[in-house]
């Protein structure tokens, strides 16, 4: 099956730009200050796949000098509308040479390996990616879990697609969301953990930290899966050391 980037068109884009942090949402997010907190040092940032600029925004409010950047131009329209003072380009898969070779703290990527499919199309980009960061920089690389695909979430429904269950890395699957107007199936790209480790080291990444947000009792939401399954998976990479 060919895939079809879910957010390449402008109702769609606009659509998406609506959502800001509800519900599954929410634990995507979450845990990030910390994370960052943690594990980033220095304030040039990177924001990979950055759609309609939310992850640009939320980056910004740390202090973060963000340049956003996608390969959807209906979406950076819209996070220029919404970000008028904003830095947000349109790149090429694999080519950022142009913002500058080993001078990043930080790249951060939420969910945009959700839709990139191929190994080598996505060893190509992250070694791209990998090569903006300066010595002590990292990635911050946030996607779907496995798990996201085979279970039912506040903000995610995937009863409908039985396919899911038996999908291999690089498969197509589908959910549909629940937070936005348009409820039409939106297809990602499957991943195991695994597969991730192999991937991250092929494209010479090492991973310092991994993250598995879990919803807590003690929060507003009427979590489903989310208590005992994490929607999520929350890579901190950095580059391999030569030897």
């Amino acid at each position: 099956m060919e895939f079809t980037n879910s957010w390449g068109n402008q109702f769609r884009a606009e659509s998406y730009s609506k959502l800001e942090f509800p519900n599954t949402y929410y634990l995507a997010y979450r845990d990030l200050p910390m994370i960052i907190s943690k594990h980033i040092t220095g304030k040039k940032a990177i924001d990979f796949g950055c759609g309609t600029g939310r992850s640009s925004r939320f980056l910004k409010q740390f202090g973060f000098e963000v340049t956003g950047i996608d390969i959807a131009q209906d979406m950076l329209n819209i996070a220029k509308k919404l970000d008028e003072k904003g830095n947000y380009q349109l790149v090429s898969n694999g080519k950022y040479s142009h913002l500058g070779m080993e001078q990043h703290d930080l790249i951060q990527s939420i969910f945009t390996f959700d839709n990139i499919p191929g190994w080598e199309n996505r060893t190509q980009i992250l070694v791209s990616l990998r090569d903006l960061l300066n010595p002590s920089g990292k990635i911050i690389c946030l996607d779907s879990s496995s798990e996201m695909y085979k279970n039912e979430w506040v903000s995610f429904t995937t009863k409908s697609f039985t396919e899911n269950w038996h999908a291999k890395t690089n498969d197509i699957v589908k959910t549909i969301m629940l937070d936005v107007d348009d409820r039409r199936p939106v297809e990602d790209i499957y991943w195991t953990e695994q597969d991730y480790h192999k991937l991250f080291d092929l494209a010479g990444l090492e991973i310092e930290e991994t993250y598995k947000p879990l919803g807590l009792e003690s929060e507003p939401y009427n979590w489903i899966s989310e208590k005992e399954t994490a929607p999520w998976i929350i890579f901190v990479l950095k580059k391999k050391v030569k030897k």
